[in-house]
C-alpha cells in the first residue's frame, strides 16, 4: 500500500477535480459518510439517541465532521458540534456544510473564548463518543490556545475518539507531536494513509487506522510516482518464494553465517537457524574455532565450519582467505551477530566487504567495524543489507541514537543513497530505505521484540530470503515483516514480557 505526505495528497485532491471532474464536494461527501460507518459499527449499528460531539476546525477537516454530524442527525444520534472558529471563517465546501448542517437544525457551539470551554467541559461527561475534525494534513508545529485546551479536555475525559483523517496535533509528513494531540481509539483515513500515521509516535495516537475509498480514481492513484510504501500481508505474500514440487535443497540458496565469539555464539546460532527457517536449503555457520565445538552441540540442521581466532577467542584476520573460499559456494553472507568488537575482527571485516562477490547482510559488530571507515561503503561494493539499530547507526554516523531517532526517515535514504546500499533501520516502525529513493515501512511486530537476539533472527531470515533468489532489497522488506509477524504470533502464545528471540 502506498504512503503519502500532505502534498501528495493534496496533489491527489486536485487532480480529481480537474481531470476527473469528482467536485470536491464530493470527496467531502464520500469522506464523511465512510467516517459514519465506523461510528454504526462500533455501536453495532445503532446511533440513533447516542450522545456523539464532533469537534471541527474552519478547514476540509471541519467540512468532513460537518458531514459526519449531519448523516448522524439525520439517523437519531444526539449531535452536538463544537466549532473552534466563527461560523462566517468556513469557506468553500465546509461553509456549504455548515449551512446545510444549520438549516436541519442541528446544534452548533461556536468556541471563541475560554468561557466557551465549560459548556464543552459538561458535554464530554455524558458523551458516548467524540468525532475529531478540527486539523487536517495541513496541520504542523504545535496546537496553541483553544485548541490546544480543547484537546486536553478530550483527552482527559477518555471518551473514545474517532479521528478523521488524522488525529489533531499530528503532523502528517512526520509523525511528530509538539503539542497537545487527540489520543484516538480509531483514524479514519481518505484514500491512502498518510506517512505520520505509521511513524511513531504518531502511530501511537492514531489508535486503529482504517483507510477508507472516497472515490478518487484507482486509475489516478496508480499513475502516480509514490515512494513510500507500507508493508501488508497482501503486498507481500506474492514476493514469497515458491517451493517446487521437484525442488531439492541446492535450488534454495546457500548461506553463509559468519559470526560467534567466547559468550556470544547464540547469537550465530539464531541467525542460521533462522535462515533455515525461512527456506535456505543449506546453511553454514562460520565461526572462531574457540566456539566450534559449542556450536556443533548446539546446532542440528546448520552446518558449521571452524575459522582462526585470535588469543582473546575472536575471529582473526586469517580468516579472512578461508571465509572468501566458502563464499565461492555460498549465495549470500551473514555477517556479524556476535562476532565481537575485537579489532583483528573489525579489521578482516573491513578487508573482506571490498571483495565480496555476493550479496550480504551486515549487522551487529560487522557495523560496528565500518565505524569511522563508511567510505568502505561508498566505494563499488557487492549489493549490501545494513540492518542497524539506533545505536549502531549513530555509530556509523558519529552521532547520538537519539539524533537517529529524531530523523529516523530521512537518515535511512540518506545512508541508502550516499552508501548505494538497502538500509534497515531498526526500531518501532522498521524502516527498509532502498538505494534509489523507494521506502517500505513495516507496521508488524509488538514491544516484547525488544529483546537480545531478535535481531539476529531477523538477519537470517533476510539472509535465507536472499539465498532463494529474491532481490536484497525485497528480501529486506518483506524479512521485516515476516519477522513482525513471527512476534505478533508468538506474543499471543507467550505475552511480550516473557517473549525471547528464539520464539521468532
Amino acid at each position: 500500500m502506498f504512503l503519502v505526505t500532505a502534498a501528495e495528497m493534496a496533489q491527489l485532491d486536485r487532480l480529481a477535480s480537474s481531470e476527473y471532474m469528482v467536485p470536491s464536494i464530493v470527496l467531502m461527501e464520500n469522506a464523511g459518510l465512510r467516517v459514519l460507518e465506523t461510528i454504526r459499527e462500533h455501536f453495532q449499528g445503532r446511533v440513533a439517541n447516542r450522545r456523539i460531539l464532533v469537534f471541527c476546525g474552519k478547514g476540509n477537516n471541519g467540512g468532513d465532521g460537518l458531514v459526519i454530524a449531519r448523516h448522524l442527525k439525520n439517523q437519531g444520534a444526539e449531535v452536538k458540534v463544537f466549532l473552534l472558529a466563527r461560523p462566517e471563517d468556513l469557506r468553500g465546501d465546509a461553509r456549504t456544510n455548515l449551512e446545510i448542517y444549520r438549516k436541519m437544525g442541528g446544534r452548533l457551539y461556536p468556541l471563541l473564548d475560554e468561557s466557551h470551554l465549560q459548556r464543552v467541559d459538561i458535554a464530554l461527561l455524558y458523551a458516548d463518543l467524540v468525532v475529531d475534525a478540527i486539523y487536517g494534513t495541513g496541520f504542523k508545529g504545535a496546537a496553541m490556545g483553544l485548541a490546544a485546551a480543547v484537546i486536553n479536555m478530550i483527552n482527559k475525559s477518555h471518551r473514545e475518539v474517532v479521528a478523521v483523517d488524522l488525529p489533531s496535533g499530528l503532523e502528517a509528513d512526520t509523525g511528530r507531536i509538539f503539542g497537545p494531540c487527540v489520543q484516538a481509539a480509531w483514524t479514519v483515513t481518505f484514500a491512502l494513509p498518510k506517512l505520520g500515521l505509521v511513524l511513531e509516535p504518531g502511530a501511537s495516537y492514531a489508535g486503529r487506522l482504517k483507510v477508507v475509498d472516497i472515490g478518487i480514481p484507482r486509475k489516478l492513484i496508480d499513475s502516480q510516482k509514490f515512494n513510500l510504501h507500507l508493508l501488508t500481508a497482501e503486498r507481500c505474500r506474492p514476493y514469497l518464494p515458491v517451493r517446487e514440487a521437484s525442488g531439492h535443497k541446492g535450488l534454495y540458496g546457500r548461506v553463509l553465517a559468519v559470526g560467534g565469539s567466547p559468550g556470544l555464539s547464540g547469537a550465530i546460532v539464531m541467525t542460521a537457524t533462522a535462515a533455515l527457517k525461512a527456506g535456505a536449503g543449506l546453511v553454514t555457520a562460520a565461526v572462531p574455532q574457540t566456539v566450534h565445538n559449542i556450536l556443533e552441540m548446539k546446532t542440528t540442521e546448520v552446518m558449521t565450519y571452524s575459522l582462526p581466532a585470535t588469543a582473546g577467542g575472536a575471529l582473526s584476520r586469517e580468516a579472512l582467505e578461508p571465509i572468501l573460499n566458502r563464499l565461492a559456494d555460498s549465495d549470500v553472507l551473514a555477517i556479524g551477530p556476535g562476532l565481537s568488537q575485537d579489532e583483528a575482527t573489525a579489521e578482516m571485516v573491513r578487508e573482506l566487504l571490498p571483495r565480496l562477490k555476493v550479496a550480504a547482510v551486515v549487522d551487529a559488530d560487522a557495523l560496528n567495524a565500518l565505524a569511522g571507515h563508511t567510505e568502505l561503503l561508498t566505494a563499488d561494493h557487492a549489493p549490501l543489507v545494513l540492518t542497524p539499530h539506533p545505536g549502531e547507526m549513530a555509530r556509523l554516523l558519529g552521532t547520538t541514537a537519539t539524533k537517529v531517532q529524531e530523523k529516523r526517515l530521512e537518515t535511512a535514504c540518506q545512508c541508502a543513497r550516499e552508501w548505494q546500499a538497502v538500509v534497515l533501520l531498526k526500531g518501532a516502525r522498521t524502516i527498509i530505505a532502498w538505494p534509489d529513493g523507494q521506502v517500505f515501512i513495516n507496521p508488524s511486530g509488538n514491544p516484547g521484540m525488544a529483546t537480545a537476539g531478535s535481531g539476529d533472527v531477523l538477519t537470517g531470515i533476510i539472509a535465507g530470503l536472499i539465498a532463494q533468489g529474491l532481490q536484497p532489497g525485497i528480501a529486506a522488506a518483506l524479512g521485516a515483516y515476516i519477522h513482525g509477524m513471527a512476534g505478533d504470533e508468538a506474543a499471543k502464545h507467550k505475552g511480550e514480557y516473557a517473549l525471547m528471540a528464539g520464539d521468532l
